[in-house]
């Protein structure tokens, strides 16, 4: 399988987590202070608290996808390592963050990193479980499952339009989706869900099995090869 990312893209994000969380310790810092040795400065406190917590989110969530190793991208290439030469994945340089294509077709893969349980009901994906720490961080640390179905229209309209202006939209192929799930301590409660979820380990055995259907022409696959970045 060869693997293509933006090296720059994820060092520059990682950088950026890096300095905001640093910068949140600061800023978290003067409120504090402010708070306990100017009381009648209360709502400057309070303003550099909420500005301090946000920049905490915001570091914690690039930390998490650019920073921290193995990042998300990371564990993807070594899930999928062993794969045949015609898979190619592309992480952050197309509209979409993850895209594997190759012989099982065209899919975007949407990495999580969460503990637990993991359902889907009333159309919803819920987790559970997990321990306190795990409830602690999806209540204070991003770090619930959020919307995939928005977040996964969002890319499939985005990397279909991308699609749309180097190619014939008669050519464009089906465009699929996934939730890989890359903890060891997730469990993932089967159902009927519209979009596939599976563990990190369970996903190359997935894709050599799609290989096998071939859904997409050697044709139309050397045309999207040719559309994407190299």
């Amino acid at each position: 399988m060869k693997i293509i990312k933006n090296e720059k893209l994820i060092k520059r994000n990682g950088q950026i987590g890096n300095w905001l969380s640093l910068g949140a310790l600061v800023v978290l810092g003067i409120g504090m202070y402010i708070s306990i040795q100017r009381t009648d400065l209360f709502i400057y406190a309070l303003i550099a608290l909420l500005v301090g917590f946000t920049m905490t989110q915001i570091g914690m969530y690039m930390g998490n996808r650019y920073g921290r190793s193995p990042r998300p991208d990371e564990k993807l290439d070594a899930g999928l390592k062993g794969l045949q030469n015609e898979f190619v994945i592309y992480h952050y340089n197309t509209p979409a963050s993850h895209l594997l294509v190759g012989p099982a077709g065209v899919w975007l893969l949407f990495p999580y990193h969460q503990r637990g349980r993991v359902t889907f009901k009333k159309n919803r994906w819920q987790m559970s479980g997990g321990g306190f720490f795990q409830w602690y961080m999806r209540i204070f640390g991003q770090e619930g499952i959020g919307r995939p179905d928005i977040e996964i229209d969002n890319e499939v309209r985005a990397l279909r339009k991308f699609f749309s202006k180097q190619m014939d939209d008669s050519t464009i192929p089906d465009i699929n989706a996934m939730m890989v799930f890359t903890s060891d301590n997730v469990e993932i409660e089967p159902a009927d869900t519209p979009i596939p979820a599976m563990r990190l380990k369970q996903i190359k055995d997935f894709f050599r099995q799609k290989a096998k259907e071939k859904p997409i022409s050697q044709e139309q696959l050397a045309a999207i090869k040719a559309a994407l970045p190299e």
